[in-house]
């Protein structure tokens, strides 16, 4: 059975960091790509962050560019979500995403979610 279980959330005061993991098992995701999403109360899920699966590519949500940086360790079978400079506007439960096969924004196209961790940021 695959499963991926998030870890890291928590709550802390803006300007704060934090660093978000995804343990996969069941399977190896070395080749897939995988994701952060986020949805906070009343709004859509969307898309944070993405890594290709030689995390040579990386790919950001215009709203996190230079706050979060993604990377995995595929020999963990893990996906990270380092998030620094933290904002009131990022709470929101985190999903970690794996094996999209189509575009990497679209909720659809991934074929694997967690059951997502909890980020509350204090103004």
């Amino acid at each position: 059975q695959v499963q991926l279980g998030e870890s890291g959330g928590g709550l802390v005061q803006a300007g704060g960091s934090l660093r978000l993991s995804c343990a996969a098992s069941g399977r190896t995701f070395s080749g897939a790509f995988m994701a952060w999403f986020r949805q906070a109360p009343g709004k859509d899920r969307e898309f944070v962050a993405g890594v290709s699966s030689s995390n040579s590519n990386t790919y950001y949500a215009d709203s996190v560019k230079g706050r979060f940086t993604i990377s995995r360790d595929s020999a963990k079978n893990t996906v990270y979500l380092q998030m620094s400079s933290l904002k009131p506007e990022d709470t929101a439960v985190y999903y970690c995403a794996a094996d999209s096969t189509g575009s990497y924004v679209y909720l659809p196209s991934y074929a694997y979610w967690g059951q997502g961790t909890q980020v509350t940021v204090s103004s």
